[in-house]
């Protein structure tokens, strides 16, 4: 086969999805050179322009399609296409396609970083959800609360490219919220930033941030980070509204990107854990103290947030100062772990890390504390695959696993998994 450059077209029949916002597909037959394919299906024959070469395995787009999987859809933005905007991986899917793939990426993750077989995710009924809300065919746009945009070297600003740093500009971004798509960010030029930020929150403020530097960070799933954010307009914090109660944050702070998503996860990691009257509780990577607030409302007891961003501590000490058995601790996870800032005996723990997950190190920590459960809140399956395959060497279990749709029209997903003590596990607790 002649040796292929990026540039050059192949055709494929497109295979399963995987993590990534991609799906396999193999050169030269059932054993040939692996090529993850974007802009595909599964099951479609397509062209695909390869746009990466790494040893191992290539990276393309596709570029024309062939046979057409019956989930293929018209991408609702004009902008969702190879060489286009970045920002959303499966605008080209169904609804339904879009939670298949993504419950068939979390099933492969777990199965084989975290060794859980079919049997054992159906016992723990592993399905990605849909978020609750309006339904119709729009469920799927305008939901993005937080945006970043970043400015090229004309000074436009626009969203990125797949795995690029080249800006694509745009007229809207169509899952952005409403109310930062009715700003006229995009319709002017700034020569004094090379980031921007959007807020809109739940309780109904708009927050607009500049910055000298590019943001950095994973867009969904992170607080930004970059040199000198300075407020443009709308308020100093915004209101979000979860868990039955009011938070007040500022808008560089971290927040679930999705309306929905923040009082379904709280109500999720209640649901698992069962709070009782009396039990301790750690929030590790606590942010604002969301979990902690809605754990320290039913236990009545001591209840312990973790959290290293200034920021985070800052709004958790702001919002939880009304709860007296809270304590706020301000330290990385695994440094207040293993210098013992945070002692057991606990009860309850919520880990919600971030995207890298916790490790090693910290989930051998919080199996020493010995706690009767775990809720792990992850934004990435990978990383939670991996940290529980240490939990069960540690002599914890995974009894249940459900994921939702926080993030629609892009690969990303969010899940809660439950850890108990194994039943035959002789460690001692």
């Amino acid at each position: 086969m002649t040796e292929l450059v990026e540039g050059d077209r192949v055709e494929v029949t497109v295979g399963a999805p995987a993590h990534g916002g991609h799906c396999v597909a193999r050169i030269g037959g059932p054993h040939g050179r692996v090529i993850f394919v974007r802009h595909a299906l599964p099951g479609e024959r397509v062209t695909a322009e390869i746009t990466e070469l790494h040893r191992g395995y290539l990276r393309a787009d596709a570029v024309e399609i062939h046979e057409a999987s019956p989930d293929r859809v018209t991408p609702p933005c004009p902008f969702a296409h190879p060489g286009g905007c970045g920002g959303c991986d499966l605008q080209h899917a169904t609804e339904d396609a879009q939670l298949r793939w993504k419950t068939a990426v979390v099933r492969e993750q777990l199965g084989r970083l975290a060794g859980l077989s079919p049997e054992d995710q159906d016992r723990i009924f592993v399905r990605v959800e849909p978020l609750p809300g309006p339904s119709g065919p729009d469920r799927l746009l305008g939901w993005r609360s937080r945006i970043r945009y970043s400015v090229d070297a004309a000074d436009r600003p626009g969203l990125l490219k797949h795995r690029s740093h080249e800006v694509v500009a745009i007229d809207r971004c169509r899952i952005a919220h409403p109310a930062i798509q009715e700003l006229d960010l995009l319709k002017r030029t700034w020569p004094e930033a090379d980031g921007l930020q959007a807020v809109a929150s739940t309780g109904g403020e708009v927050a607009v941030l500049a910055s000298r530097s590019p943001l950095t960070g994973d867009d969904l799933t992170d607080a930004p980070s970059g040199g000198g954010l300075v407020r443009l307009s709308g308020p100093e914090e915004v209101t979000e509204v979860a868990g039955g109660r009011a938070w007040h944050v500022p808008p560089e702070g971290f927040w679930q990107v999705h309306p929905a998503a923040a009082d379904t996860l709280v109500g999720v990691v209640l649901k698992m854990l069962r709070p009782a009257e009396g039990e301790v509780a750690w929030d590790l990577y606590g942010g604002a103290g969301l979990f902690a607030a809605a754990l320290a409302a039913r236990t009545g007891a001591r209840t312990t947030v973790v959290e290293s961003s200034s920021i985070g501590v800052a709004a958790a000490r702001a919002n939880l100062g009304g709860l007296p058995n809270v304590e706020i601790v301000t330290a990385k996870v695994d440094a207040a772990l293993s210098r013992r800032r945070v002692t057991g005996p606990v009860d309850l723990v919520v880990l919600d890390p971030p995207r890298a997950g916790a490790g090693a190190k910290v989930v051998k920590a919080v199996a020493a504390a010995g706690p009767r459960a775990i809720a792990y809140v992850a934004c990435d399956p990978a990383a939670l695959a991996r940290d529980l395959k240490t939990f069960r060497a540690e002599g914890y279990t995974a009894t249940g696993i459900r994921a939702f749709d926080c993030f629609p029209m892009t690969q990303h997903v969010e899940c809660v998994a439950l850890l108990e003590p194994e039943v035959s596990s002789s460690r001692a607790r």
